[in-house]
């Protein structure tokens, strides 16, 4: 006798995973919020830009800086649908639900295709390798960021593509131009690839290609003069972490691929992902924008399996995977099945979803009431300079600003800092919010809080 036999309507097991999963996803994050694991960077900012946006503003976000316009940091435009919701529900958990949501309906169009591919139990398979793949996981336990958008545009986009719908595939991944700024060249991909699939089908390539020239144009307009205009330094913020200075050799470039091994990992978990048969699929080449400027960048944060930044990668290799099934004999199908379904399933105690059954992450420590009360005695619409995490608690009802940054003007109202918060180097070093406290203190401020870590200073 079957024990779980997957739904006969693949509508009812797309959507059942996906909701089953938001709810996961949006109880981890929540819960992490609660027990004040969340950072300014990123969740602070992004509520600071949602906030303005709810309440018809510019996204000027204090926490990057005075009078520091977001749309000049990174281009995420899309982000501005959320606010009649915030306007609505104010408050970080508004971004962590609708980010839990957005990130859980990727699971609908893969597992939709896998059922018109394999049937119901390989539908099954592909649901929950989405939901439970590591790098969408990672994301959504970890604050909010903007590519919530773009991984289910992309699961779209590359479902509509593997069943060669060329105009849908064209129509779902054009959003992401205004998700972020490299995504234009994610853009040109899908273009390249529509205009080689009409080719081999003997129908004309050029929408393909006016596709492709539209995210390279639209990627080059973003970085050299949109990013600028809006920034306070008048360039793009990042161009110094895509090397480290000096003409790059071909050589040293293939090098910088490869190098350190930590990269090979990357590459590693994302081929198993697809049961490594997803790599003979074309679609695996949708990652290839992403993964250069991750792997070509200097910065180390892009180069592991940590962070954010995989996740837009996920229904990519996914997808991957199910257009190889199509072409593959049912032996090879079930050995890749049971190597992506085995990396989501040994993955999953690494990642943050495996805190849903962890007592321990539900209760609720002495020191983390003392932290509510003391947040709470601030009064709403007052000026902050906080610590990165307790920035996070404060951002919706408060100017909130880092601590470790010179004041402007009179200074902050209050200043509460966390001195065990674990942010010793980004955005602020532990010498510098302590050298800010000394200077918080020669200026006035008194000091009204200091126990447990916890300091609570008030501006005279």
């Amino acid at each position: 006798m079957r024990l779980f036999r997957p739904p006969r309507r693949p509508a009812v097991l797309a959507w059942g995973l996906a909701a089953g999963f938001a709810a996961l996803y949006a109880c981890v994050a929540v819960n992490r919020y609660r027990r004040g694991l969340s950072k300014a960077y990123d969740l602070g900012i992004f509520e600071q830009a949602v906030r303005a946006y709810a309440h018809g503003q510019a996204p000027i976000v204090p926490l990057k800086g005075p009078g520091y316009h977001l749309l000049g940091d990174h281009f995420h435009p899309l982000i501005a649908v959320l606010a009649p919701v915030y306007r609505l529900f104010p408050g970080a958990v508004t971004l962590l639900v609708a980010q839990a949501l957005l990130m859980a309906l990727a699971v609908v169009p893969l597992t939709r295709w896998a059922y018109e591919t394999g049937g119901p139990r390989v539908a099954l398979v592909i649901g929950c390798v989405t939901g439970a793949s590591w790098g969408i996981v990672r994301a959504v336990c970890d604050d909010f960021h903007e590519i919530a958008f773009a991984v289910p545009l992309l699961a779209f986009a590359a479902t509509a593509l593997g069943r060669r719908r060329h105009l849908a595939a064209a129509l779902w991944s054009l959003p992401l131009l205004l998700v972020k700024e490299d995504l234009g060249l994610t853009v040109a991909a899908f273009g390249v690839l529509i205009a080689w699939q009409a080719r081999r089908d003997r129908r004309g390539p050029l929408p393909g290609l006016v596709l492709a020239g539209v995210g390279v144009a639209a990627t080059v307009l973003t970085v050299t003069v949109v990013l600028p205009s809006f920034n306070p330094h008048g360039g793009f913020d990042y161009w110094q972490q895509l090397g480290s200075g000096g003409q790059p050799s071909p050589w040293s470039l293939a090098a910088r691929v490869g190098w350190p091994p930590i990269k090979w990992l990357l590459l590693f978990l994302l081929a198993a992902t697809a049961g490594f048969l997803g790599l003979r699929s074309p679609l695996v080449l949708l990652c290839a924008p992403t993964l250069g400027w991750r792997l070509l960048s200097a910065n180390p944060h892009y180069w592991g399996v940590s962070y954010h930044y995989s996740a837009v990668l996920m229904p990519l290799v996914i997808a991957a995977l199910v257009d190889a099934l199509t072409r593959t004999d049912p032996r090879r199908a079930r050995r890749a099945l049971a190597v992506s379904a085995l990396v989501a399933a040994v993955t999953v105690p690494v990642y943050p979803l495996h805190e849903v059954v962890m007592p321990e992450a539900w209760r609720t420590s002495p020191r983390l009431v003392h932290t509510r009360a003391l947040l709470g005695s601030i009064p709403d619409g007052a000026t902050v300079a906080a610590s990165n995490r307790l920035a996070a608690q404060l951002t919706g009802r408060a100017t909130v600003t880092l601590v470790c940054r010179e004041p402007t003007g009179p200074g902050p109202e209050w200043v509460v800092v966390d001195r065990t918060d674990p942010s010793v180097q980004s955005p602020c070093a532990t010498a510098d919010t302590a050298r800010m406290l000394v200077e918080y203190e020669r200026r006035g401020y008194r000091r009204v809080v200091d126990q447990d870590s916890l300091v609570l200073l008030q501006r005279p």
